[in-house]
């Protein structure tokens, strides 16, 4: 990430609270400034998250969703309202968005494919810091995954449905000791979705903050008790808990990238 520009009056008021933290500070703010994230998924953990990643002033917000809004979604994607109906997710994300602060640049992109991901993984040209998949179908994560780890981009993936969450980063510094996506979770393993499985918003909104949080501490270079390991959240029971990531030594999607390493 590049050095920001002097903060102007608006942003040291805009910024103010996080600004007066100790850990955080102008250095932190000026990284998330010129921070680039793409956001793959605006809806029930992406909706959440990205109103926190432009209140919080991350500088270039790509949103990849091919979806429209529907009324199902009202519950828990607190980011569109009941006028948001029958609207592409990325255009009304967008407006939304940009009335939270015109300073965050927020760019509609359409949904993922095995194609486009790698245009969409270097928008404009330029690499990304960042991609947070917030998907809820595996085919879409691992193909998110398979491009992250062939381009080498930071991947912080959540997952909810029914009384669970899971959250995990996988950096490429750490790949050979954690592996990636595919090492977790095979391209056989089933998973639930919404749709099946149900869910409240809350546990959606408790699973995006903590995403939003750890996207946060990630771009601004601050440390993080989750590097390396699976979070995962049982909403009856209230309980988190911590799993250590492992490499899968015969993962057909990162063991090749470690040999070239």
């Amino acid at each position: 990430m590049s050095s920001a520009e002097p903060f102007s009056e608006a942003n040291w008021a805009r910024y103010a609270r996080q600004l007066s933290l100790p850990q955080w500070g102008e250095v932190a703010q000026g990284r998330l400034t010129c921070a680039r994230v793409l956001l793959v998924g605006a809806g029930g953990l992406g909706s959440p998250v990205a109103l926190y990643l432009a209140g919080a002033g991350v500088g270039q917000l790509y949103l990849s969703d091919g979806d429209r809004v529907g009324l199902s979604n009202l519950h828990r994607q607190i980011l569109f309202t009941q006028a948001d109906l029958n609207q592409p997710k990325t255009q009304a994300a967008q407006r939304h968005l940009a009335r939270l602060n015109p300073g965050c640049r927020v760019c509609p992109l359409p949904a993922v494919s095995p194609d486009s991901l790698p245009e969409l993984l270097c928008p404009q040209g330029q690499p990304l810091d960042l991609v947070i998949d917030c998907t809820d179908n595996l085919a879409s994560r691992q193909a998110v995954n398979a491009a992250c780890v062939a381009a080498a981009v930071p991947l912080l993936s959540g997952a909810v449905a029914g009384w669970q969450g899971l959250i995990a980063l996988f950096e490429p510094g750490l790949r050979g000791t954690q592996g990636c996506y595919h090492c977790l979770f095979s391209a056989q393993d089933e998973a639930d979705s919404c749709a099946n499985a149900g869910i409240l918003g809350p546990m959606a909104g408790l699973i995006a903050s903590q995403l939003a949080l750890e996207a946060l501490r990630f771009l601004a270079d601050l440390p993080s008790p989750n590097t390396g390991q699976v979070l995962r959240h049982e909403a009856l029971s209230g309980r988190w808990q911590r799993f250590a990531l492992s490499r899968d030594p015969g993962c057909p999607v990162c063991a090749a990238s470690l040999e070239e390493q």
